[in-house]
């Protein structure tokens, strides 16, 4: 498995972790946690939980967004990370994936 981390901050209120993942079976995961009291004022919890999934067979539209050889998996790891590490990168790497057509799913918790 690799995987890379696009956004990291850690303070007293709040605890936002975002890392890009292409598992075992091929499917990328981009999985957000958001954890602390800053998040219980938000959202009812002090967790809060993101993600998305996108299936091996649309991950060239995502190679071809970046101009890679398809198959360079540790090239989209790190063109996603160089252009999304930010705290608002679950939002702007969705906005990417509709405008080039990648279908994904996605989750949110609460």
């Amino acid at each position: 498995m690799q995987k890379v981390t696009l956004f990291f901050e850690d303070r007293p209120e709040i605890t936002i972790s975002m890392e890009v993942l292409i598992n075992a079976n091929g499917k990328l995961l981009f999985e957000g946690y958001d954890v602390g009291k800053m998040v219980g004022k938000t959202w009812g919890s002090t967790e809060y939980e993101y993600k998305y999934s996108v299936e091996p067979q649309e991950l060239e539209k995502l190679y071809h967004a970046f101009n890679l050889r398809v198959g360079d998996t540790s090239g989209l790891l790190q063109s996603i990370k160089e252009r999304f590490s930010v705290n608002e990168a679950y939002s702007l790497f969705g906005q990417f994936m509709r405008d080039h057509d990648v279908r994904f799913d996605s989750f949110i918790w609460p």
